[in-house]
């Protein structure tokens, strides 16, 4: 069974061959946890998760090793504790965890390791102490820089070219003056708010991109099968991280590179926006989650290939409601279905083509295996037909419980035929938008 995918480095699509299949490795970079996440990251966060998913498909479930990162010490982490007056630990355990509990909400697998950047500090020293001493970096004013100009391959991955490129510093990464050249990115900084760890270049903090290439090899290997994430990382973050990895390791950080394109926002007109503060068009999951449940915030984020642009829209959640309440209808129709093969020409081989790969549902009879299947490698339809339809309760509803307690009143009622107490429990229930089914078997009921 072979899989395509895209290489960004190489700019085309290639049969996938790891290292070793009975160890494949992916990294994907995680969030820096100071705040809550958007759905631009859960596109990155879900595209990483089907690849994950069809790589234990292919070589078996042992055989994945899958790395997200947490970056818990940066400017904006150390900022937001100092505003707020708390450690940086309570910031950085409460967002985490939040991140956590969002994707397991979309159905995110857990990855297999979760590394954080203050765990790994030694890793992260003892890199920049090899790029210093073979040249790569240069100490200037308790900093550290990377050198780009000693890299002769800097710029492959993002088409840049040196004397076009902009700087490639975060918010707050050191200044102009202290490099050689603008493009310059640093590797150490001086200690901020009393945050720093005793380094031989002076007590410090790590940059940003240092953190992800010593992750990745403390987890996975100086060298690894996959880098995944979203596009808006391919510059400065994942061409700085193949720079200092490579140059410290004398060999690729990544043989695979996958990025997936812009999460966008519709507007009236029919065009689309970049999700951003200053537009007020940031759509954060865990508001979505307050209102739709997690698979149709999956789908919604399935509807277009990784590699193109997704336009969000409240029609496009709408929709995948709406084809998910068909589905679950049909799959009410089994029990206990085998798992069947997947052909080798499943789309979802074919560089995580899932539109293709939805169209499954509408052409196979979901009394097949082979649609269980895919819908398990997709992450959908993960519930029992029954707790889908009863859904979420609206804030301040009735719960399931007291749901099946009026169910059993009602049923009492009408057996006493205390009509009026039967159509008071109609009403509410009415009024609560759930539906009940009755059958010779008895009531069921739903969220209409």
């Amino acid at each position: 069974m072979e899989l395509t995918l895209y290489n960004s480095l190489h700019r085309e699509k290639n049969v996938f061959t790891p290292m070793n299949p009975k160890r494949v490795t992916m990294y994907n970079c995680g969030p820096t946890v100071y705040s809550y996440a958007h759905i631009g990251n859960a596109r990155a966060a879900v595209v990483a998760d089907i690849l994950f998913r069809v790589l234990r498909h292919i070589y078996g479930e042992d055989h994945v090793v899958y790395a997200r990162n947490i970056t818990d010490v940066d400017d904006k982490i150390i900022a937001a504790a100092k505003e707020q007056g708390v450690p940086i630990s309570e910031i950085t355990k409460k967002y985490a965890k939040i991140y956590q509990d969002d994707l397991a909400a979309l159905n995110c697998l857990p990855p297999t390791t979760e590394p954080k950047a203050t765990e790994h500090i030694g890793g992260m020293i003892a890199l920049i102490e090899t790029l210093i001493k073979d040249g790569y970096a240069y100490e200037s004013d308790g900093h550290v820089f990377f050198d780009v100009s000693k890299y002769d391959e800097y710029g492959k991955l993002s088409g840049n070219t040196l004397d076009a490129l902009k700087k490639g510093d975060r918010v707050g990464e050191g200044e102009v003056a202290r490099k050689k050249r603008a493009a310059d990115f640093v590797l150490w900084k001086p200690e901020l708010d009393g945050v720093g760890w005793d380094a031989p270049f002076g007590k410090g903090r790590p940059g940003w991109h240092i953190e992800c290439s010593a992750m990745a090899k403390s987890e996975l290997g100086e060298t690894i099968d996959i880098h995944c994430g979203g596009v808006d990382l391919k510059f400065p973050h994942h061409e700085n991280e193949i720079a200092q990895s490579n140059c410290a390791h004398g060999k690729p950080m990544a043989n695979y590179w996958v990025h997936n394109e812009f999460l966008n926002m519709a507007k009236r007109d029919g065009s689309s926006d970049k999700m951003s503060k200053s537009l007020g068009n940031v759509v954060l999951i865990r508001d979505l989650l307050e209102e739709w449940d997690g698979e149709v915030i999956r789908l919604a984020l399935l509807k277009a290939h990784y590699r193109s642009e997704l336009v969000w829209s409240e029609e496009l959640l709408k929709e995948s409601k709406a084809q998910l309440d068909g589905w679950y209808r049909e799959i009410k129709k089994y029990r206990d279905v085998e798992f069947e093969p997947l052909a080798y020409n499943h789309p979802i081989f074919n560089d995580l083509n899932t539109i293709e790969s939805l169209v499954i549902f509408n052409d196979f009879d979901f009394l097949t295996g082979a649609a269980k299947q895919t819908a398990n490698l997709l992450g959908l339809l993960q519930k029992k037909p029954e707790e889908w339809f009863r859904g979420k309760g609206k804030a301040g509803g009735l719960t399931d419980a007291e749901i099946d307690e009026l169910i059993a009143e009602r049923s009492t009622a009408r057996t006493d035929k205390n009509w009026a107490r039967s159509d008071e429990i109609r009403d509410i229930f009415k009024a609560e938008n759930i539906v009940l089914e009755d059958s010779k078997d008895g009531t069921t009921w739903r969220r209409g």
